[in-house]
């Protein structure tokens, strides 16, 4: 084993800071002057949602330890306390930059292309009376303001919703406090109106998008709801709450039902940021902080839209291709373009796996793989892996057609996928209801990995088909998520996917398998391996190389290794989309270690590892990203590529990747980015749109 390298903080970024970093990029993304209008707004309502969750999962966690006084100094450097000022203080700097875009770039480019986001005040007398009706209609009966004085207790505020502190005089000049909920059943931004101005042609002409904000139109209305006061001030204000569910499993009877309870206390959790507008002054502040039970460092003055998440609307609603990327159609592997001429997937497969590169490859054979299975007399069972489906699953749909055809069903539903509790539930309930055997995963463990096994008598005897994947069972994140599966019915597989099934849904304990890395069984123990083998090719003067392609790098051990390899002399290049905390080009601990984010129009969704083993090249892909809670806290799996064109097809892409100036940033030693985009503007390669060509693909 090679000598450990020790870890310092100056070697090792806090993985929190590191994904505010990842904010920063997807922000740079909306800033991309060469990107269509719309998605440049689509962007930053991603980075809207994504500093939401960041706040609810990640902040929270680090204002619990530092209410239960944890004072351990990590690798990074940071106490929890001294980590939560540093956030707050990167978080502010990321508001700002994002409402300064808003303001001074996407607001007058939206307007130049006939998309208007207008004050209450700057509307016709057309438009206002649209609004004015919509109010009277839709919202004036959904609205509840609430009083706050001593015979009305402070309201409760819900998480993710944008509220109105109403400041009121009675008839006798006494100021009162009210609160007023915008409804979030309701669009952030009304639309007013919508015309058409033509131009020489009909290419010329230009259709004109007329808004509102919803909590504008409120605020502007409120004398209606305060009958005989005066409204003196109005103030709107956002909520964050703690949304990260905690089960304690071992007390739990009835995980289901577990699972029901926790969403309910999700909306109750403590707050843990607090949005305004910079206008509110000092004494509205101190009200909402001493009811919410918020700390003042909890408050961030970030400006007008509070929700910048609300801003997708205008990406969804806006009917103009022209100001998004052009449509992108996805294509079939020559092998499955003939499929329905009365010829089985599994024909196709026991000719060979099957690599599909989605979005780039079509997600319609995996649907069909599953749909065939359910159909097909001669399948006797179909065991599947879920984790985040979405609603209007048809992977789901072909597992219940599959039970009421009789197959035996096997369905692990993971009901612990944050944020997608609510839909799995509902699936998982309609799953028993025909009859599937559905089982919600191991104690203490999330289960990660992407697995569909189909069981089928055949001639020869027992049969097993697979789907393995980096990616999740959902058909709509398929069109926009780049992530790679496998079919197939390679017999060693079959038998280590069948001892899967047996770990997830029995008390098997098997901790070896024929080709299979899962975790926590044996993923750590065999990366590692793999890492060392590397290091010893370096020392013995062989040529090294590794290339990990992930979502995320955070565990230290691992970190560790990448250092000693590198300092082994192993070449090594990283291709990590969000958190990374290694620090590359630090003497004596990363010379050798080059790491790159790439952003784009898809989203960098699939795990390769690529190790050169003094050329007799081994690829694993899977759903594990190199972070602890992968290797530890869940069930994952990474398999290995053995045909020679598939395996060549991903060198190519890593290599590809790696030379991408468009999408790319590389990482500096200070954990910053700075894009490799050519100076000129002209870049010779964008990995997107270079797997877009269906020439450059298998």
């Amino acid at each position: 084993m090679s000598e450990a390298l020790v870890l310092k903080p100056e070697v090792y970024i806090n993985r929190e800071l590191s994904l505010l970093e990842f904010q920063r990029r997807v922000l740079e993304e909306a800033a991309n002057a060469d990107y269509p209008i719309l998605e440049r707004v689509k962007f930053l309502s991603i980075f809207g949602s994504n500093m939401d969750e960041f706040f609810m999962v990640r902040v929270s966690g680090i204002r619990e330890q530092v209410e239960l006084q944890v004072i351990e100094v990590l690798p990074d450097g940071y106490t929890p306390r001294e980590l939560l000022l540093a956030i707050r203080k990167r978080s502010l700097e990321l508001y700002r930059n994002a409402q300064r875009l808003y303001r001074k770039e996407l607001l007058p480019q939206l307007n130049e292309y006939g998309i208007h986001i207008l004050d209450y005040s700057k509307l016709t007398d057309a438009q206002r009376r649209r609004a004015d009706e919509y109010f009277h209609n839709v919202v004036f009966p959904i609205l509840t303001p609430l009083a706050f004085d001593p015979g009305h207790p402070f309201p409760h505020i819900s998480n993710l919703s944008t509220n109105l502190a109403v400041v009121i005089h009675d008839k006798k000049g006494r100021e009162k406090f009210a609160r007023v909920k915008v409804p979030n059943l309701l669009p952030a931004l009304l639309a007013v109106g919508r015309h058409t101005v033509k131009g020489s042609s009909t290419r010329n002409s230009i259709k004109h998008y007329y808004y509102i904000w919803l909590d504008q139109l409120i605020a502007a209305q409120l004398n209606q709801l305060f009958t005989g006061l005066e409204v003196i001030e109005v103030h709107p204000f956002r909520i964050v709450r703690d949304a990260d569910i905690e089960i304690q499993e071992l007390e739990a009877d009835d995980l289901l039902e577990t699972m029901k309870e926790n969403l309910l206390s999700r909306k109750f959790g403590s707050v843990v940021m607090m949005a305004i507008d910079g206008d509110m002054p000092k004494n509205i502040r101190e009200l909402l902080v001493e009811n919410l039970e918020c700390k003042p460092t909890d408050v961030y003055a970030i400006g007008q839209p509070l929700a910048l998440s609300s801003l997708r609307q205008l990406y969804d609603e806006v009917e103009a291709p022209e100001l998004k990327f052009p449509p992108y159609k996805p294509h079939l592997p020559k092998r499955l373009l003939h499929i329905h001429q009365n010829t089985l997937i599994f024909e196709r497969i026991r000719e060979g796996s099957i690599l599909l590169h989605h979005p780039y490859d079509s997600f319609v054979p995996v649907i069909e793989f599953l749909q065939t299975a359910a159909r097909d007399p001669s399948v006797l069972a179909i065991k599947q892996t879920l984790y985040r489906v979405g609603k209007n699953s048809p992977v789901v749909e072909a597992l219940i057609e599959a039970a009421q055809n009789g197959k035996q069903v096997a369905v692990l539903v993971e009901l612990k996928a944050r944020f997608d509790e609510e839909s799995n539930i509902e699936w998982a309930q309609r799953l028993e209801q025909v009859g599937a055997h559905v089982v919600y995963g191991l104690l203490g463990l999330k289960t990660h990995c992407k697995v569909a096994m189909v069981i089928r008598q055949e001639r020869e005897g027992i049969r097993r088909y697979l789907h393995l994947a980096t990616g999740n069972y959902n058909a709509i994140t398929a069109q926009i998520y780049e992530d790679i599966g496998l079919l197939t019915c390679d017999g060693s597989m079959g038998m280590d996917a069948t001892d899967l099934f047996n770990y997830l849904t029995g008390y098997s304990t098997k901790q070896e398998y024929r080709k299979f890395l899962v975790s926590p069984v044996n993923l750590r123990q065999k990366m590692e391996a793999l890492v060392e083998r590397e290091i010893q090719h370096a020392k013995n003067g062989k040529a090294a190389h590794l290339i990990f392609k992930m979502n995320s790098l955070a565990d230290p051990h691992i970190v560790q290794m990448l250092y000693q390899a590198s300092h082994a002399g192993v070449k090594i290049d990283l291709i990590v989309r969000s958190i990374c905390s290694l620090v590359p080009g630090v003497k004596g601990y990363s010379e050798n270690i080059r790491v790159i984010s790439i952003l784009g129009r898809f989203l960098e969704h699939s795990r390769i590892y690529y190790f050169h083993n003094d050329g007799k090249e081994e690829i694993y892909i899977g759903s594990a990203d190199l972070m602890t809670r992968n290797l530890d806290h869940r069930v994952e799996v990474l398999f290995p590529i053995e045909d020679t064109h598939h395996h060549s097809y991903l060198r190519k892409v890593l290599e590809m990747y790696l030379h991408d100036d468009s999408c790319a940033r590389k990482m500096e030693k200070d954990g910053s980015y700075v894009s490799l985009r050519a100076k000129d503007g002209k870049s010779c390669l964008n990995i997107q749109e270079w797997l877009m060509e269906p020439a450059n693909r298998k």
